[in-house]
This record gives structure tokens, sequence and C-alpha cells, in this order.
């Protein structure tokens, strides 16, 4: 007696694992209830022959394990998240935008405009916040107001189909798209060439952007912070990252979590291991987007600290602010590294850039000296001490420090920290494992 359920649960388990083959082969077609009817009627037809010798009340035993594998996989099935978009409601502090570019996307933009007591820059500033679709975080709001109390004329937007920017179809994120809403952004902004500041996946789109003569034309100077790979080769370089962040050192992200639903977990589990397609027809963008919880990160936020800041990481944002899309950052993430090297197109850039890099940081290490060896416009590298993958975070001062290097740089003064690495000083760099 003690042995039966050995075999139920192993029937459970099997009929748990064709479900899930044939999620995978569909690509999780109509919301996964193809692949659900096919693994039940396939479960029912087994009971049945099992079943076909034996008494009336014996029969329906080989039907337990269909019933039991039938309510787990259609948890699978079933929403738990609004399917419609549900944008996060306007922040108090500053207004949302919605700007219509010439590409066809549908931004949300936010103005800061310089303060009356500081001496006002004649170039407007713009930044592109990391994600790569994702709605930018309270955390940098509070930074660039910082920016805007300096005198700057501070204009961000959420790129496509992040925060409260409008979604795109699937097909459409691409890392050349994110180029080109560049490119229209400021055109129109229409007040002539920028600065520009991108962070992380922002950096990216600026990096691409400078090889670009056609969009560099419509940039100032350019600060490139803490980028990712610019291209497919860079992508597939494995190398160190910087000294020790507080990854797996930081306590637990509290708060909702999408996976613990068995629907987003299988969702969100099988698109990072790549066996569904980022317009999976398992969940559709906007259910994902409204699923995904801040918590769900995990490990990635606290990998953006120093292990010495691991029991002190601010929140950087607000449950109601948050913003992810993961299947359609996945997406983006993947036209990145099918892209051929940017390097013979960055060789051309001229114009006037700066490169950021954090003493903590959890980026690949030659994602940003690939950057600094390719573009021969970068006049100053800064390397900034005590702070992780996330710069301006708030603590001890770590925002003042980011603008002064800013700053410095967009106004032709002298940096606050001396050029390292330099160009020369890259292999050492990366020998020393800084």
């Amino acid at each position: 007696m003690a042995a039966r359920p050995a075999p139920a649960l192993a029937a459970v388990a099997g009929l748990v694992a064709l479900f899930l083959a044939l999620i995978v082969l569909t690509d999780g077609a109509g919301s996964g209830i193809p692949a659900w009817s096919a693994t039940v009627g396939i479960a029912a037809a087994a009971a049945l022959w099992r079943g076909r010798r034996r008494t009336r009340r014996a029969r329906l035993v080989p039907f337990l394990p269909v019933v039991v594998a039938a309510a787990l996989t259609a948890s699978v099935c079933i929403p738990t998240a609004p399917t419609a978009r549900r944008s996060p409601p306007d922040l108090p502090f500053v207004a949302t935008q919605h700007w219509a570019l010439a590409t066809g996307s549908r931004v949300a933009v936010y103005h800061y405009p310089p303060a009356r007591t500081a001496t006002r820059h004649p170039v407007p500033f713009v930044y592109l916040n990391g994600g790569p679709v994702r709605g930018i975080s309270v955390l940098d709001h509070r930074f660039l107001r910082l920016l805007a109390r300096q005198g700057y004329d501070v204009y961000a937007y959420e790129q496509a189909g992040g925060g409260r920017s409008d979604l795109l179809p699937m097909g459409q994120y691409t890392i050349s798209r994110s180029v080109r809403d560049l490119a229209a952004f400021v055109d129109r902004l229409g007040k002539g060439r920028v600065d520009i500041l991108g962070f992380s996946s922002g950096g990216i789109v600026l990096t691409r952007a400078l090889a670009d003569p056609r969009v560099a034309a419509r940039l100032h100077r350019a600060i490139i912070a803490e980028p990712g790979p610019m291209d497919g080769p860079t992508a597939r370089i494995t190398g160190h990252k910087g000294r020790e962040s507080a990854r797996d050192l930081a306590p637990a992200m509290t708060g909702p979590r999408s996976t613990r639903v068995p629907r987003y977990a299988v969702a969100f589990g099988l698109l990072r291991l790549g066996l569904l397609t980022p317009d999976t027809g398992l969940i559709g963008q906007a259910e994902g987007d409204n699923a995904f919880a801040a918590a769900d990160l995990g490990s990635d936020t606290a990998s953006a600290y120093c292990a010495r800041d691991a029991h002190r990481i601010p929140v950087e944002d607000t449950e109601r602010n948050f913003s992810f899309s993961p299947a359609a950052s996945l997406r983006v993430q993947r036209t990145i590294e099918d892209s051929p090297s940017l390097a013979p197109r960055l060789r051309h850039s001229r114009t006037p850039a700066m490169l950021m890099i954090a003493e903590c940081s959890s980026q690949v290490r030659q994602w940003a000296t690939a950057v600094l060896a390719a573009d021969p416009a970068i006049q100053r590298t800064q390397y900034l001490p005590g702070v992780g993958h996330h710069m301006w975070n708030g603590l001890d001062g770590n925002n003042d420090r980011a603008a002064a290097a800013i700053t410095a740089f967009l106004q032709d003064k002298a940096a606050p920290l001396r050029n390292h690495p330099t160009r020369a000083e890259i292999p050492a760099f990366l020998r020393d494992h800084e």
C-alpha cells in the first residue's frame, strides 16, 4: 500500500512534463489551452485503456493522476494578471507627457526645467535609462532632479513599451528601432543638438547612435555609463566583472512575485531559457508586463551595488511605478546578440564622449573597454570608486559624485577623477581585474 503513491506521482510528473513539452512545441499557442487539451486527452485515453479490464469502481483509479495533472497544468493556462495594458499612475512630482514620434512610437516624456537659482546651461540634456524595456525608476528621477537643480534642462523618455510608453508589436522591438526612436525624439524636441546620458542598455543605444552619422549629428556630447554589449561579438565575450557586488549577499527582496504563480513562473522561466519566443502565445505582452514585479528581479537588483552595501541597498522604485517588459527586453537583447561588429562604424565617431565605469560593476569589463577601444572620440573615462552598476544610488553622496563627473565633462572642465583607464591602459586594466 505504501508504494502505491509512487506510480501515481510518477504519472502526474510525466503528464506535467508532457504538457510543458507541448507548450514549447506550440510556443504556448492559445494561452496554452491546445497543449493542455492534448495532454488531458492523451492522459484520459491512457487511463481508459488501463482500466478496461477492471471492475467499474477500480476503473476510476487511473483517472486520479489525470485529474491532479489537469488541475496543475490548467493553472498555467489561466491569467491572474490583467490581459490589457495597465500603465503606472502618474508620478506626483513630474508631469507625464506623451509624444508621438515619427517612427510610430508613442513614448512617455518627463521634463525637469533648470532651476531659476542656477546658471542655466544652453544645451538640452537627455537621459536614456536601462532596461532595455523598463520604466524609469524613482531613484533615477531623483538624480535627474539633481541635474536640473544645477541648471540643466533635463528630458527623459521611457523607450517604447516601457513604463508609461505605448507598446509596440513584439516584432518591432529591435536595437535599431531604439536608435531610430532616439533620433526621432531629438527631432521632436526641436531644440537642436542635445547632450545625452545613456545608462546600461541605454548606453548601448547611445553607442550605436554614435556609430550612425545621421543620428550622431543630433548629439552635442555623449556620456556612456556602464554599457552592456554593443553588438553580437561583444555579447559573446566572456570575462571578469568589477569588484565584488552584493549579489548573493543582500537579503532577499520582499514583495509580490509573479514567479510564485504557476502561469508566470512557467512563462518567464521558459522565455529566459530560450524555449519560448518573445511573442509566445502563452502570455500576451501586456499581461506579462502587468504581472512582472520588482521582486522578480531578485539578485539582479543586488548585483548593482557593492558588497559593502549589501545590507543597505536603497529601495529603487515604488511598487506602483515599477514597470518591466521581460519579453520585449529579451527581444531587444537578441537583436543585439545577432548584430555584426559595430567597431568599424564606431571608429568614425566624432561626437565628444565620456565613458563611466563603476568599481563594483556587474557588467563584463570588456563590454565597456570594447567601446573605449573602438570610439576615438571618447575623451575621458571616469572610474567611480565605491559604487556598483547603479552609480547614482543615493548612498554616501554618490549622486553628487556622479553628477560632478557628468557636469565637468559637459562643461569641458577638469575631471574630478583621473582619466582611467585610457585606451593604452586597457590591457593592464583587464589583467589586474580592476
